[in-house]
């Protein structure tokens, strides 16, 4: 008889909890139970089992829906972390004397993983979490989209309504919650509604563009693991299709609204290293409205995990989370000011070494024009390109076009566009300006200069870096210090010097900006 309830369901674990039941090697048990599953550790490996249930985005109350989402769990898994996910096997037997993969009928299935530390996880690392750390899941996460499978555009993923779909599911299932503040989260409801309205043409773009595609679906940080000091991503939703068939930068948003949440300068760095891998500029203006659908996907999962079984710590964890993630989706509609920040100088004058750190202490994305140059020839960012046009005219006018699109994008989301580029021409420069005017945003210049020897020292040595992306080299720094066109003295009302004896102070520039650090 196969398990077809919650009750059957506890009786099977305590089952196979009993030492005297587990396979040889079983040792060192550990429970661990979400909303949807219980992970059984024994020894060197782990048993996911599916709980009977139907909150309404799956349904897992039949066997074969069970063994179907076991399958499917182990594929898309595969992809991510093939050296956790194992198999699928066959719990048979009784629920009271239960065996994994014997003889007899099939009472329930499970997922076969190799075990490991439940602490490493990143939710429960939020103190060791650190920029490098970031930058490493934030490349895994664009090498993984880029090579995700593509939604044909005759299925319905993507469109408008089966993006709100699940949305309006949110609202109704927090909305059920005897928690739930009413006022506060018709207000989300209502801007999560004029914002589909407003977005649909672009969510129609994204759809052609070939962003939906076959993505985690469930990217937080309680589901990605420090292994052997890497960042792997595990547990990728199995149980709907269309919660995994996404946009891009709906997947990246669950991530960087939970580190709004926990860590919230990282939330920038891991988005600006994510954008310069995947160039994906265009996906920005969505960003908050995906983060708002993410911070509520919590909330849900809080109003859910608060109608089972608990303990009074656990109920008062669950009430505190409900509360907090609520609050962060009413704090992301709030409208945020972007702003513009060019950097001016020739080659090896600091500009890049200014800007790096800039995404940790203010909402900001970098655009590098080292970057975007190359990959508009279709090259990767560490690629020499000095012999393959690079520095052409044409191509720097196309390069500086690039720029001022993204940069478009980048404010309009609310955040500070940084555009890493030597601007070495007004009119470069001024079309940068006219977009912060246009847009009513501040601009800031940030003047970069060195004595010449610094500069000559610091190409040299940068060109023998590795995993450097600027290309060029003394021929280039003379061409750029004999045509370089000096700020004017109308830009120099907007700019801020820096230099090897001045160094950026992140503070002088927040106050230029008006901001405050990383607000969201």
């Amino acid at each position: 008889m196969s398990i077809d309830s919650l009750e059957q369901h506890e009786a099977l674990v305590r089952s196979l909890m009993d030492e005297r039941r587990w396979p040889a090697g079983g040792g060192n048990r550990r429970r661990i139970d979400t909303h949807i599953s219980t992970v059984l550790l024994a020894g060197d490996v782990a048993y996911k089992l599916k709980k009977p249930l139907d909150l309404g985005f799956l349904d897992f109350r039949s066997l074969a829906a069970r063994h179907a989402a076991c399958l499917e769990e182990l594929r898309l898994n595969r992809r991510l972390a093939p050296e956790i996910y194992q198999a699928v096997c066959a719990i048979t037997g009784s629920v009271e004397a239960p065996d994994i993969d014997g003889a007899g009928p099939v009472i329930d299935w499970a997922v076969r993983m190799q075990r490991f530390d439940p602490d490493a996880i990143l939710s429960n690392l939020i103190e060791r979490l650190s920029p490098r750390l970031i930058e490493r899941l934030a490349l895994r996460i664009a090498d993984f989209h880029a090579q995700a499978a593509v939604s044909p555009t005759s299925e319905p993923f993507g469109a408008a309504a089966a993006v709100f779909a699940p949305m309006q599911q949110n609202f109704g299932q927090i909305r059920a919650s005897l928690a739930a503040e009413t006022a506060g989260l018709e207000r989300i409801a209502a801007w999560s509604k004029d914002q589909r309205d407003r977005l649909a043409g672009l969510l129609d773009e994204r759809k052609a563009g070939g962003h939906i595609r076959e993505c985690h679906g469930d990217l937080h940080l309680g589901n990605v693991a420090l292994i052997a000091g890497e960042p792997v991503l595990f547990d990728a939703i199995e149980f709907n299709p269309g919660l995994r068939w996404i946009d891009t930068i709906n997947d990246v948003a669950f991530l960087s609204m939970d580190l709004h949440h926990r860590r919230p300068p990282l939330a920038y760095c891991l988005l600006d290293h994510y954008l310069q891998a995947s160039g994906d500029y265009s996906g920005l203006p969505l960003l908050r409205f995906y983060e708002v659908y993410r911070a509520l996907v919590r909330t849900k999962i809080a109003a859910i995990r608060a109608t089972q079984e608990l303990t009074r710590t656990q109920r008062h964890e669950v009430e505190d989370e409900f509360n907090a993630y609520l609050g962060l989706a009413d704090r992301l509609t709030r409208a945020a000011q972007g702003a513009v920040v060019i950097t001016y100088g020739v080659s090896g004058s600091g500009k890049s070494h200014v800007v790096r750190q800039l995404p940790e202490r203010l909402p900001a994305v970098r655009l590098r024009s080292d970057v975007e140059r190359k990959r508009l020839l279709g090259l990767d960012a560490h690629v020499d390109a000095t012999t393959k046009g690079a520095y052409s005219s044409d191509l720097t006018q196309r390069t500086y076009a690039r720029l001022a699109e993204f940069a478009a994008d980048v404010v309009q989301a609310g955040m500070v566009a940084v555009v890493d580029a030597t601007f070495l021409r007004h009119v470069h420069r001024a079309r940068l300006r006219a977009l912060a005017d246009a847009m009513q945003m501040p601009f800031v210049i940030l003047d970069c200069d060195a004595p010449v020897e610094i500069l000559r020292d610091r190409i040299l040595a940068r060109r023998r870096q590795a995993n450097n992306v600027s290309d060029a080299d003394l021929e280039v720094l003379d061409a750029q210090l004999q045509t370089r066109e000096p700020l004017t003295a109308d830009e120099r009302r907007f700019a801020i010097t820096v230099g090897p004896e001045q160094p950026l102070l992140a503070d002088a520039l927040l106050q230029r900006l008006g901001r405050v650090p990383h607000r969201p």
